[in-house]
């Protein structure tokens, strides 16, 4: 049975609101990889996606009203992707921006707090780099996908001034 333009409309909306809440949700808690996920990550996006079905939705269970949904948040989806791709502020606005983890072999602890990263996620980043400790690294950088990357100190070619080296990590 059709459930009604008005019921659709509504459903449209709502999945919008919940889409945006979702989002903005996930942006503030942090930076990580799905495959860097916990259990308890993992749990609370099952959860997650459990407690907003219904608000989506409403009392309507039709397949269309589910269709509706799912393809509202897929063009929710898309439209979010397209803006990124050519605005770099928005896209730094709902991706955020790298964050320095390691720098010259000192830890940057204020930001691996601030990133929620621990030292045993820092040290298996460095042990995937080849690098026994942050003594060995140059520069670690939490990226925006949550991966982090390593540079070693043995990566930085020679013919670099000293008082150029901040310089040369930023662009590399």
């Amino acid at each position: 049975m059709y459930p009604g333009s008005h019921v659709l409309i509504g459903i449209a909306l709502r999945t919008t609101v919940i889409y945006g809440v979702v989002l903005l949700g996930m942006r503030v808690s942090g930076k990580r990889e799905v495959g860097q996920m916990t259990p308890f990550d993992l749990t609370l996006l099952l959860l997650l996606s459990n407690s907003v079905q219904n608000a989506m939705t409403g009392p309507d269970t039709s397949l269309v009203g589910g269709i509706v949904a799912a393809v509202v948040l897929l063009i929710l989806n898309y439209i979010l992707a397209e803006v990124s791709g050519v605005n770099r502020r928005f896209r730094k606005l709902i991706q955020g921006s790298p964050s320095l983890l390691v720098h010259n072999g000192e830890v940057v602890t204020a930001h691996m707090a601030k990133e929620h990263v621990s030292m045993d996620e820092l040290n298996r980043a460095f042990r995937e780099h080849g690098c026994v400790d942050a003594k060995d690294v140059a520069l670690a950088v939490l990226e925006v996908d949550g991966s982090i990357s390593v540079l070693k100190n043995d990566d930085i070619p020679e013919s670099v001034n000293p008082h150029r080296r901040l310089k040369f990590l930023k662009r590399h």
